[in-house]
């Protein structure tokens, strides 16, 4: 189905021709980034713009899982926008930055162990996916750091950056060179988001003890 999408070269990345799909995934996913380090609201209609985009991309290119994920990411995508406007509380005109606390770390974690064995065993047995523990793996650290974006907590960032860390030689691998150069970007932004965002926060304990 998604081999039939209209999907012309608009030029080579070293060698490999980069496709339209994969330009509007580079342009989109960074701007999506820079607006959630900046905490606007309009990531998130950006981000599932950016989603549409690399379910294409990663079907025709084998990487099933994390062509499944942006279908959960865009899920995420409404629920974040929602809880990013609605979540602050009647005390609040929106969702403050805030930490993971020890509990949810736990089940986090403990759900990222039990999610990266099922789909790397599923990729493993029932598609034709050569880096199926890679994929699952990123797979998993996305869907973490997409729930802490969505309660916008500070340690979100971490797991992006990690992410990114398998993300960037994971793509340069399978020749999608353009989305390894984006995750580049993506790792600098999310430094970027984290410090912008603990500024926040501290910013923000600081006025509650001065109240």
């Amino acid at each position: 189905m998604f081999d039939a999408v209209p999907n012309p070269v608009l030029f080579d990345a070293f060698g490999v021709p980069t496709t339209l799909i994969e330009a509007l995934g580079f342009v989109s996913g960074a701007l999506c980034v820079w607006l959630v380090a900046r905490q606007h609201i309009a990531n998130w209609g950006i981000g599932i713009f950016n989603c549409l985009m690399f379910i294409v991309l990663f079907t025709q290119w084998g990487l099933y899982a994390d062509a499944g994920l942006q279908l959960v990411f865009i899920a995420l995508g409404a629920y974040g926008w929602w809880n990013w406007v609605r979540g602050g509380g009647p005390a609040e005109d929106a969702l403050p930055v805030s930490r993971t606390g020890r509990t949810e770390w736990i089940a986090l974690i403990g759900a990222g162990l039990v999610g990266l064995a099922a789909i790397a065993t599923l990729l493993d047995r029932a598609t034709d996916s050569t880096v199926p523990f890679w994929d699952a793996l990123t797979t998993v650290l996305s869907l973490m750091a997409t729930y802490g974006q969505c309660r916008k907590c500070l340690e979100s960032w971490w797991l992006w950056i990690a992410a990114d860390i398998v993300y960037i030689p994971l793509y340069a691998y399978k020749e999608l060179y353009l989305t390894a150069i984006l995750y580049i970007g993506f790792m600098a932004l999310c430094v970027l988001g984290l410090r912008n965002w603990q500024k926040d926060l501290t910013a923000r304990r600081t006025a509650e003890a001065v109240a």
